[in-house]
């Protein structure tokens, strides 16, 4: 059970990360201090499994990220192979055809993007044509990536990756602390990234890809929850970071278009800094709530 001396518990117990500073998140000019990040997504798959975040071609994918925008999004996140087990394959060029026309115009239009992808070419070819982000999920050409990403200039969100890429299907460790292999994990692949000129780095646990023993849906969302709410650990590495809200569906079933704003919640506690979301609207409100609303008492003695 989630509960306030559980919280207070896990904050007692790492103080020193909980007070750690992170850099702001910088998406192109604009830098984002002490305010959450919302990133929509728009999936030009027909494989991905969040129906109402697929766009069926460029018009429909250009509407869904004007209506992210008007939302409240700061970030639309684009990609046009799925990360899902049963996914199809989809070809470089393939997906550039898909791709490139919704960049291109929703950047002529302002609205910031995100280009998903671990293939070098298309990471090229979408910040060519304006995406201000590079949302790598992968680990293999991981030096060329970031050669290109430092030419344009682009923030890199860094994806928790085991294997070459996120379509490798890899394990987690579920017996033990996450942290602690997660801090290993981005502490190497940063100071590489660093070295290659990445001046901007958020960091992603990766908890939204797909793992071979978080088949059962019950046991992926009680791991989710768990790296979520210990998030504020990664902060010793002084980067923001990213999660991938989860949906839930077997907790929330026909409400499952809801879970995503609980999660915001447990997310923003637990020390994110942008949050991807299917859901704008109402994790939008969610961040303005938490923002706003103050338990701090305030009381006289």
């Amino acid at each position: 059970m989630i509960s306030l001396a559980a919280l207070a518990e896990l904050a007692a117990a790492h103080p020193e990360a909980l007070e750690s500073p992170v850099a702001p998140i910088r998406i192109g000019d604009r830098e984002f201090v002490d305010t959450p990040v919302i990133m929509a997504t728009v999936n030009l798959s027909r494989d991905s499994t969040y129906r109402e975040s697929i766009a069926t071609g460029v018009e429909s994918a250009v509407r869904k990220a004007r209506v992210a925008a008007a939302s409240g999004a700061h970030l639309v996140d684009i990609g046009a192979e799925s990360t899902t087990a049963r996914a199809a394959r989809v070809e470089a060029d393939d997906q550039l055809a898909r791709l490139l026309p919704v960049i291109e115009q929703c950047s002529d239009e302002g609205i910031a993007i995100s280009v998903e992808t671990y293939d070098p070419a298309i990471a090229r070819a979408g910040l060519a044509a304006g995406a201000r982000v590079l949302n790598m999920t992968g680990a293999s050409h991981q030096e060329e990536m970031y050669d290109i990403a430092a030419e344009f200039g682009a923030t890199v969100i860094l994806c928790y990756v085991k294997g070459a890429n996120v379509r490798e299907i890899t394990d987690v460790r579920l017996d033990t602390d996450p942290i602690p292999g997660l801090l290993e994990h981005f502490a190497e692949r940063v100071a590489v990234a660093r070295s290659h000129g990445v001046d901007h780095v958020v960091i992603d646990p990766g908890m939204g890809f797909y793992y071979g023993n978080l088949v059962d849906p019950l046991t992926r969302v009680r791991h989710q929850t768990e790296v979520i709410l210990n998030t504020f650990r990664l902060r010793t590495l002084g980067l923001p970071i990213c999660h991938a809200l989860p949906h839930a569906f077997d907790l929330f079933e026909e409400h499952f278009r809801s879970a995503e704003g609980f999660f915001a919640v447990l997310a923003l506690l637990g020390g994110a800094d942008l949050l991807r979301t299917h859901e704008v609207p109402l994790v939008r409100a969610v961040c303005h709530a938490m923002q706003t609303l103050d338990v701090s008492g305030g009381w006289d003695a």
